[in-house]
């Protein structure tokens, strides 16, 4: 225990900590409403749209989050303007953009004279990195689901649940779906830097699929998915700290622990 706690005395080590929790609240909010949403093609495809803007980015010798989150916004707000006014099927559409995120990633890559390492970060992730700039940035996106969830809480159910029934009710369902695409895609450029663009989309998945096991109602699933991540996310970055493991991977590998046991322990209780 007093090992742990003298941790505390290195700064890379508190903001990870901070990086960890914070992500986890962002995941357990947004990843529970991409599940009760049947969106998880749709929150991969703008992961991987994201990769153009980071090759982008670099070529042109920006800040990669600012190149990948607009890639990211304008994916998001593409699947749901051509599945909506295009005719096209939004699955066919999120392949489309995947596919041409990465190759554009790829290809500028490929331009940029030299080696570049710090992609490989956001490839794969490094928690044990993270800045205080980050973790304002997770922080005002922290706040901003915690408050549109809080403001807007029965129109979000409405539209995840029946977006029929919110048609009729005469609620604003595109305009809410395009917002909700937006806060998807930044929530998911700022977490790449903890978790890495390959494993991102599971740390927005596994704790609301194992939260979705017990809770009865979008609310419930927010808490208990944000209980799960914390306890995955902070167990695992002890356990890769102290064994030295890649932290990204070890957290996924907890969460995916955790969420063996739980869909066990739902079974032998039903």
């Amino acid at each position: 225990m007093n090992e742990i706690m003298e941790l505390f005395n290195f700064a890379f080590f508190r903001n990870a900590m901070a990086a960890a929790i914070l992500t986890s609240i962002i995941a357990g909010v947004v990843g529970s409403y991409i599940v009760v949403r049947r969106s998880v093609f749709l929150s991969s495809g703008i992961t991987h749209a994201s990769f153009g803007g980071m090759g982008f980015a670099y070529f042109m010798g920006w800040p990669p989050f600012i190149g990948a989150a607009f890639f990211a916004v304008f994916s998001a707000l593409g699947i749901e303007w051509t599945s909506k006014k295009a005719g096209l099927r939004e699955d066919s559409s999120i392949a489309i953009l995947w596919s041409l995120g990465m190759a554009i990633g790829i290809l500028f890559v490929f331009l940029t004279p030299g080696y570049t390492p710090n992609l490989m970060s956001f490839l794969f992730g490094d928690i044990l990195t993270v800045q205080i700039s980050d973790l304002f940035w997770l922080l005002a996106i922290t706040i901003i689901c915690i408050a549109l969830v809080g403001l807007f809480y029965q129109a979000i159910v409405s539209v995840a649940f029946d977006e029929e029934f919110a048609k009729v009710s005469n609620l604003p369902v595109q305009t809410i779906k395009y917002i909700s695409a937006v806060v998807i895609a930044i929530a998911i450029v700022l977490s790449i830097k903890v978790m890495g663009i390959i494993l991102v989309l599971s740390l927005f998945t596994i704790p609301a699929s194992a939260a979705n096991l017990f809770a009865n109602n979008l609310k419930k699933m927010m808490y208990l998915s944000v209980l799960i991540s914390v306890i995955g996310s902070i167990s695992g970055l002890l356990i890769a700290y102290f064994l030295d493991l890649p932290s990204g991977a070890t957290i996924i590998f907890t969460l995916t622990v955790l969420y063996a046991v739980v869909r066990i322990y739902n079974y032998l209780n039903r």
